[in-house]
């Protein structure tokens, strides 16, 4: 995770240094759109294990994992 959030660093970086160099604002919309792309997918792959640890332990307590999947597709909704 900490590679994939070090890429979008990265990322951000660069969009920063086409700003300082006044490039064209196509440019600079193209890779901040890549970056939100990046982003979302962080997200998604963060609810993903996030989400895999809470119905493993809802399942050990032999609870209902209906609210854990629902609190999980809130988060993905709300990030959007």
């Amino acid at each position: 995770m900490f590679t994939r959030l070090r890429r979008i660093e990265g990322q951000i970086r660069g969009v920063i240094r086409l700003m300082e160099k006044e490039r064209d604002c196509k440019e600079v919309v193209t890779q901040l759109s890549a970056v939100r792309s990046a982003v979302d997918r962080a997200i998604a792959a963060i609810v993903v294990e996030n989400l895999e640890e809470c119905i493993r332990k809802d399942i050990e307590e032999d609870k209902s994992t209906h609210e854990t999947v629902k609190q999980a597709i809130d988060l993905l909704l709300k990030s959007r």
